[in-house]
């Protein structure tokens, strides 16, 4: 059954256009601690105001930077913060709690007092008013492509600011590690998620759209509902602080972004249409010329930007790229157009698809074609992104975020790049029962590119039904595809982890793949190989 935005965000305030924080507006978190509402917090208490914040789990990946910023995170939830003599001006909002609790106690008394509640999205649209908003959209690459842009932008001088769903590192942030940066220039990066309406708050003035397909079932029905909604959202793009119409970056060569970009032949804006040019003939499209034509709006043709992987191996890709532009910006001239050659330091398919979308991005904003390729060809990945997060005993371990059958896959493919020659195994901590039942079989075909699979318990996050499936029946449809294939189902992940430990062998790698507690897989995995040295 598919819930509505407004179920899943009971009693939260509707988008609304942004407003600039005011110095000293007094903002309280809900859920500081994930790592959308502590860039919240952080861009808030940059702007200016008096910001605090709680969580059932006060301690994270993403805490240290609030820490750092002097912002208070209380443990768990409970009217006494909004009911104290400095009560909070507003409630900065996390969704996984109004999806599961909507008339806790907190949010009560909060509604009882007049106080405003709002997701916090909307506060980190709020921090970025008057500046350029670039807002990273789709099922998959978000993180990784928000990332890339603001290395991109910052290399070459930019100093953008940012909210990326996954941790910068401390070169980006000028501090530790963290989901926001506090850049003074003119762009404001933003990654924009689709679940539930979360992206309303955010009006682009330029877009990149990396893939569309069905995810998140507990909120869309289909595929069909899936494009429907990343459509209306980009018919609400805006123009810039300059008053040009907002730009599209859509990377044609996904299937579903190619049927949305297809339907805004009418739209205001422009687009700049990128994929590599063998995803673009497999789905029946020609090359630069007709895609100018296809993805045309009411400005005019798009622009195109094709990429061709030359080479592939454990320490990059070289991608080839040929640029047509159907449109200038300052310093977006032919001569300073993006390299023909690039060398990434990433692997896989995807990541090479990413990069088109960043280097379409940084055209739009103007830059010149040395920055962007300087940039493209030294970003060093975010957090939970392919991470390598060490090699002990000879297994070395890889840490990611990626829950979705899609995101398998690739993200195993990549691995190959990585570490060609050795038995890969992978450990997976499937994301939600509502997404893991309807994605089983996809599931199950993607864990079977593995050599090897431990899968631990499910982690329940925003989900209200924990009976419809299980660990044991994502190992058991995984093992009938392959049922020569170990594949085991241990428990929870530090179960998952010493289970593991005991069977990895020298010369071995380990993907650790998932959202919730999995990044605790690759962190306890280290230790007990450390021991065996």
């Amino acid at each position: 059954m598919t819930r509505t935005a407004d179920d899943v965000g009971f009693g939260l305030a509707p988008a609304r256009p942004p407003r600039p924080i005011r110095v000293g507006e007094r903002i309280h978190v809900v859920g500081a601690a994930g790592a959308g509402a502590s860039a919240a917090a952080l861009l808030a208490i940059g702007a200016g105001a008096a910001v605090d914040g709680c969580d059932v789990c006060p301690e994270s990946p993403y805490t240290q930077a609030l820490e750092v910023a002097g912002i208070h995170v209380a443990a768990g939830h409970g009217a006494r913060h909004v009911r104290s003599e400095s009560r909070p001006e507003r409630l900065a909002v996390s969704k996984a709690l109004t999806a599961i609790a909507p008339h806790h106690d907190e949010l009560e008394a909060a509604r009882e007092l007049g106080i405003v509640l709002e997701p916090w999205q909307q506060l980190v649209a709020d921090a970025a008013v008057g500046r350029r908003l670039v807002a990273v959209a789709g099922t998959h690459g978000k993180s990784t492509s928000a990332g890339w842009l603001v290395h991109v932008l910052a290399a070459a001088g930019e100093d953008p600011a940012a909210f990326v769903g996954a941790l910068l590192p401390a070169s980006l942030t000028g501090g530790v590690p963290a989901t926001a940066r506090l850049g003074r220039g003119e762009a404001f990066v933003v990654e924009a998620d689709e679940y539930a309406g979360n992206f309303d708050p955010f009006g682009p003035s330029i877009a990149v759209l990396t893939s569309a397909e069905w995810d998140h079932p507990d909120v869309f029905a289909d595929r069909g509902a899936v494009l429907d909604a990343f459509e209306a959202w980009l018919r609400r793009a805006r123009p810039g602080p300059d008053g040009n119409q907002p730009t599209l970056v859509a990377n044609v060569g996904d299937p579903g972004v190619a049927e949305i970009a297809s339907r805004l032949q009418d739209w205001e804006g422009r687009i700049v249409a990128v994929a590599l040019a063998d995803a673009v003939v497999r789905n029946g499209l020609d090359l630069a010329g007709n895609l100018a034509a296809r993805y045309r709006t009411a400005q005019g043709p798009a622009a195109t930007l094709i990429g061709r992987i030359m080479a592939a191996s454990a320490d990059g890709t070289t991608l080839d790229l040929d640029w047509s532009p159907a449109f200038r910006t300052p310093g977006a001239t032919k001569a300073g157009a993006v390299p023909p050659v690039v060398r990434l330091p990433t692997a896989g398919r995807h990541n090479a698809t990413n990069a088109l979308g960043v280097a379409g991005a940084a055209l739009a904003l103007g830059l010149r074609g040395g920055a962007i390729g300087t940039g493209l060809a030294s970003f060093a990945g975010v957090g939970r992104r392919l991470e390598r997060k060490g090699e002990r005993h000879g297994v070395v371990v890889y840490d990611d975020y990626g829950h979705h059958p899609t995101a398998i896959r690739a993200t195993i493919a990549a691995m190959r790049q990585l570490e060609p020659g050795r038995r890969l195994w992978v450990a997976c901590e499937p994301l939600t029962y509502h997404r893991t039942a309807a994605l089983l079989d996809a599931l199950a075909a993607a864990l079977a590119t593995a050599d090897a699979v431990a899968i631990s318990d499910i982690w329940a996050g925003r989900d209200l039904d924990t009976t419809v499936v299980t660990s044991a029946d994502v190992a058991a449809a995984t093992a009938r595809l392959r049922p020569e294939m170990t594949v085991v189902a241990p428990g929870s992940v530090e179960a998952t982890a010493d289970w593991l430990a005991g069977e990895i062998r020298s010369g071995e790698a380990v993907l650790v793949m998932g959202g919730g507690r999995s990044y605790r897989i690759a962190e306890r995995l280290l230790e007990p190989l450390a021991e065996n040295e």
